[in-house]
């Protein structure tokens, strides 16, 4: 270690030197200016044997291109500024510095400063009385310091504070090799800080406070402190917390340990013989446990949950997280139930540049209840072949129909009926594309509820299309084909081929559009299984004709004293298409359309393609939106739009009632920013033949900051639908929050899910306790009870509602600043 040492009152006066003057911070190079005795000095040089002597040389030290190119840092102390030569530089702290980054085999130089020093050359150098040692990054201040020169250690004793980049530990002794940062600390009080993941890198200068946010701390006291090199620490009879201590009780959690490593360059953390102390009450043991540093993934046993459901009784979930390699990992997790048994569920996902999958699986070998063996599966898989080759795989199953309405915890796991099996092998070019499909579905029938219709499976189905906009006199050709082989267990079989070739000639300007397109839609069917007298062959062509047109007017105005553009945009859109009889055509996959505002330019009413509906007909829609001049964002969009009729319905799907009125109902649309910090969304569908609302979607939002929310809606579809749907988050008093949902069916006079719970942000924790009470479609309901205690940058306690919450609540957002991560482990055992 080269030392640059000085005293703080230097007696002898040195002859004025000449001095680089890059070495100089904003003093002047060459000048000379009187110091005052006990000036701070210090600058690399050869370690000197007595205190009232310091020689200066100026060390050459590599530095990487992208350091040197960086503000440099100047010197810190200066033994001619002590000896009245030169002004004594000044160094202003700042966040831009970079570090000085080491190379190999480089020997740094350190600078000492003390109100005395001596010793003996290459054997040890004593520093006593307000000792300061830096080196690199790193700054050592104690009472008394000794340097020993055979194995460049350190031993400092009487008030010892070692601050190393962002980490401060202080006690009364330190015995430490500096430069490989190996030793020990006796009695140590160790506040470790480390930037989060994804935080911007940052200098700690020794005087700058990094910011709170950016940095995950741990902290606590030990009866020993080993370095065991760079990052790396081992503690003795050792606590451990990210809280800041606010009294003489200490911090709201820690861990005590007998035995805890911190190793920061894996960022992993193991303790054995560890309590969780949570308000001085101990509330978890294990004999060894692993846990992540800085919300990174590590393998070993997730935080368990435990709840308790009206269906399956109290319940205990311990996962088990497998972080296998950075892009695979695999996740299982046991789920006792006091009434049914223990369910085994696992998860397995993977992430590789080409390719991707999650692989999802649960077993109950004997359901207490039910006395049958229960399961269920998900496979999902993604493939980019190469060279436009691209696949996909969806297969899931359940063992019986009511699986998901028995072990399922949210209303759209508990309503699925049809469970997806699909495999997809697409090639996309620059202007077609061709897939190959093979899909069919498994069926969930409840037998408390009617009986669910069985889908098609489509084995095989091709499909291709093209789209040229390139083609002569600005035409534009569009070609759609299919050949789907339909299967069934009880009904038809048939084979459909569609050929569906289209031209259009876009008219268009900055203003208006006008586009006429015209096309031929050709269709036949091989029938089997079809009924006597039927023939089994059918044939339809049936040719498309349409002009879609608009034009955009815009004007200055003004919405809460901002100015904003109003555009106002009429567009109409015309379809003909002639009758063709289809009534013994059979219906595979077609049914009607939902009628809304992207149906309403279409040119079929029938989804699928077993009818092409009859039309001569006319769409006009009249938008409004007021736009940001400066940013082109929409802050607020109104329209209205209605379909015309010029003839009578005469294609129909089995058991529809033909369309006698000349009009559609009425589609209305309203959404954006109508508040700061407020929105509305609104659609609604207006009968004018018989002056009713047949449909209304309305939602509102008000959320003025983060952990402030407040969401209302109402959804209505007359003789089949209505809902009332509130929740939010909002902070009651103090550090607690409120938070909960409350979905109520006005038709079946019944909650459909109802979600209230309590959380409470205690700075370095935060509690929840959440309960859950879902009805499911056989006129029953399931209750389920959520507690959990999370431990900032450690581990979640109990049962996990956050998933919960944030299906029920849109917007909900965590309430601390740092969530830990899912992946974060406590107690596991080996």
């Amino acid at each position: 270690m080269q030392f640059a040492a000085a005293p703080r009152r230097v007696n002898t006066s040195l002859p004025p030197l000449r001095v680089n003057p890059a070495l100089l911070g904003s003093g002047a190079a060459g000048s000379a200016a009187a110091s005052a005795p006990g000036t701070r000095t210090s600058q690399p040089t050869q370690r000197v044997p007595a205190a009232d002597t310091a020689t200066a040389s100026a060390p050459q030290t590599y530095l990487p291109p992208e350091v040197a190119e960086a503000p440099q840092l100047p010197p810190l102390y200066s033994a001619h500024a002590a000896a009245g030569n030169l002004p004594e530089p000044k160094l202003a702290g700042s966040r831009r510095l970079l570090p000085h980054v080491k190379q190999p085999e480089e020997t740094l130089p350190a600078f000492l400063i003390a109100d005395h020093i001596y010793g003996t050359t290459d054997q040890q150098l004593v520093a006593e009385g307000n000792v300061e040692l830096r080196q690199r990054n790193a700054l050592l201040e104690s009472d008394r310091l000794t340097h020993f020169d055979a194995t460049d250690e350190v031993e400092a004793t009487g008030n010892v504070r070692l601050s190393n980049d962002s980490d401060r530990i202080s006690g009364p002794r330190l015995r430490m090799k500096m430069a490989d940062s190996t030793g020990f600390f006796e009695q140590p009080e160790y506040s470790i800080r480390r930037t989060k993941i994804g935080a911007t890198p940052m200098l700690w200068t020794g005087t700058e406070e990094p910011t709170a946010g950016d940095l995950t701390t741990a902290q606590g006291k030990a009866t020993r402190l080993d370095f065991e090199g760079e990052g790396k620490y081992k503690l003795t009879d050792a606590t451990y917390s990210t809280c800041t201590p606010t009294d003489d009780n200490g911090p709201d959690w820690f861990a005590r340990t007998s035995g805890l490593r911190l190793d920061y360059s894996d960022q992993t953390g193991t303790a054995s013989d560890a309590t969780v102390y949570f308000k001085g009450i101990p509330i978890l043991y294990s004999p060894w446990l692993s846990f992540s540093l800085n919300n990174e993934r590590k393998s070993g046993l997730l935080t368990p949950s435990f709840g308790t459901t009206t269906r399956s009784g109290f319940e205990y979930t311990q996962p088990f997280y497998w972080n296998i390699a950075p892009n695979m990992d695999a996740t299982i997790a046991p789920r006792i139930m006091s009434k049914r048994g223990t369910l085994l569920g696992g998860e397995f996902r993977y992430l590789e540049p080409n390719y991707s999958g999650t692989l999802l699986g649960q077993v109950l070998p004997h359901d207490q209840i039910d006395n049958t063996r229960r399961s269920a599966y998900s496979i999902v898989h993604n493939q980019n072949f190469g060279n436009g080759f691209t696949g996909a795989l969806n297969v899931s199953g359940a063992s019986d129909g009511t699986y998901f309405s028995d072990f399922g915890r949210g209303s759209a796991i508990v309503a699925q009926t049809n469970l997806l099996r699909q495999g997809v092998l697409s090639y996309g070019a620059s202007w077609w594309s061709a897939s190959l499909l093979a899909q069919s579905y498994q069926t969930l029938q409840d037998p408390a509820l009617p009986p669910v219709v069985i889908p098609y499976k489509r084995l095989p189905q091709i499909n291709l299309n093209a789209n040229r906009n390139d083609l002569p006199l600005g035409l534009s050709f569009t070609f759609n084909g299919e050949n789907v082989n339909f299967r069934h267990p009880t009904l038809v079989d048939g084979r459909r081929f569609t050929l569906y070739p289209q031209l259009a000639l876009p008219l268009e300007t900055a203003a208006f559009y006008v586009t006429p397109k015209i096309g031929l839609h050709s269709t036949r069917y091989q029938l089997d299984g079809q009924p006597v007298g039927t023939p089994d062959k059918l044939t339809r062509n049936v040719p498309i004709f349409s002009v879609d047109s608009g034009v955009t007017f815009e004007r200055p105005t003004e919405w809460f004293d901002t100015a904003l553009t109003q555009t106002l945009e009429p567009r109409l859109f015309y379809v003909h298409i002639p009758v063709r009889d289809q009534s013994q055509i059979p219906v595979f996959d077609s049914a009607l359309a939902d009628f809304n505002f992207a149906q309403i330019f279409a040119e079929n009413r029938y989804s699928g393609g077993d009818r092409i509906g009859d039309a001569n007909q006319l769409t006009a829609m009249l938008t409004s939106r007021l736009i940001d001049p400066q940013s082109g964002a929409e802050i607020i969009r109104a329209g209205l739009g209605q379909r015309t009729y010029f003839s009578t319905q005469q294609v129909t799907l089995p058991g529809e009632i033909p369309r006698t009125n000349r009009r559609t109902d009425l589609l209305g649309v309203f959404s954006g920013r109508i508040l700061p910090k407020t929105w509305l969304d609104t659609n609604i569908q207006y009968s004018t033949e018989f002056s009713r609302m047949e449909r209304m979607n309305i939602g509102a939002r008000y959320q003025p900051e983060i952990g402030k929310l407040l969401n209302a809606g109402y959804r209505y579809t007359r003789d089949q639908l209505g809902q009332i749907d509130v929740s939010g988050q909002w902070p009651v008093s103090g550090g607690w929050h409120a938070v909960g949902r409350f979905n109520y069916s006005t038709k079946e006079s019944r909650p459909i899910e109802t979600v209230a719970g309590l959380e409470y942000d205690g700075g370095c924790w935060v509690g929840r306790v959440v309960l859950q009470r879902l009805a499911t479609q056989t006129q029953r309901s399931n209750t389920s009870l959520f507690f959990q205690l999370e431990l900032n940058g450690f581990a979640r306690l109990g049962s996990n509602p956050l998933e919960l919450l944030k299906r029920s609540v849109p917007g909900y957002s965590l309430l601390n600043s740092s969530p830990t991560d899912s992946s974060l482990m406590v107690p596991t055992i080996p």
